[in-house]
Parts: structure tokens; C-alpha cells; sequence
């Protein structure tokens, strides 16, 4: 089960029930035997996501998602903690629509619970691929 939750923003995500089977998709597509458990999509706020990075993570400074990996073997389960207000600033900083940046970092947050990794410059450029196909899917699904 895919849920969404709002914490400290007022934003209002649109389009749920097609995400959900969006992010189903990508799920399948990387591996037919992987199932949903519970991924919830959390849209925060700048201050929240930075407590949480402190409070969890030992870090201090703000990032756009923070992904929290609940995974059982092929049961794949996860928070996503997404800051608006990053995605936001992301989005003028690529000169990229809000609504595409925030999609890619949902994309994100899911291929990190599907084991990608973004420590290395190689590791970046095989998530970035995923993250554009995961985009090029979505499109076919929501046009943005």
C-alpha cells in the first residue's frame, strides 16, 4: 500500500491513485518478483526534513528526500521524506518544472528502496538513468 502524507506544508499532490500505480510499475519493471508492502510518501517541510536528518542521520544541512528503508527480502517498504521547499529550490536551480523535479525525487527515493545507491560517480549516473526512464514511464501515465 502506497499512502501520502502532509507534514508542515500545505501542498496538495495530485494525481495519487496514478502515482501509486506509476511507482507499482517501476517496482515491477526493476524485478517481477518484488511486491508493495508499505511505502509512505511524506511532503515536508525544509525544518522537518532537517530534524530528521540530524535526529537519524547525524547530519546538518537540509537535502531534498530522505529515504528510510523497511525492505523484507522482495517486500518493498519505505518512508519517503520529501521537502517541498527543497524540490522547490532544486527545480529553479536546474531550471526544471516543480512538478517534474518532485516526481524525480519520488523516483528517487523508490530506486533507493529498490537498492540503488548514489555514493559514487557511477553509482549517480546508473541512478540518474533509472530515475529519467521512471520519468519517461510516468509520462505515458500523467503528462507534465
Amino acid at each position: 500500500m502506497i499512502s501520502y502524507y502532509n507534514q508542515g506544508t500545505n501542498y496538495k499532490l495530485k494525481h495519487k491513485r496514478s502515482l501509486s500505480n506509476w511507482i507499482n510499475q517501476v517496482v515491477h519493471l526493476e524485478n517481477s518478483n518484488f511486491s508493495i508492502g508499505n511505502i509512505n510518501v511524506v511532503l515536508c517541510d525544509d525544518e522537518y526534513v532537517l530534524d530528521i536528518n540530524k535526529q537519524f542521520l547525524n547530519h546538518n544541512y537540509y537535502t531534498d528526500i530522505i529515504t528510510f528503508d523497511y525492505c523484507e527480502n522482495t517486500l518493498i517498504s519505505g518512508d519517503l521524506m520529501i521537502s517541498i521547499d527543497t524540490v522547490k529550490s532544486n527545480a529553479k536551480e536546474y531550471d526544471v518544472p516543480f512538478i517534474e523535479e518532485l516526481y524525480r525525487v519520488i523516483a528517487h527515493g523508490v530506486l533507493h528502496l529498490l537498492g540503488y545507491k548514489d555514493s559514487t560517480e557511477n553509482e549517480k549516473s546508473e541512478m540518474r538513468v533509472a530515475e529519467n526512464n521512471a520519468l519517461i514511464l510516468l509520462k505515458s501515465i500523467i503528462p507534465f
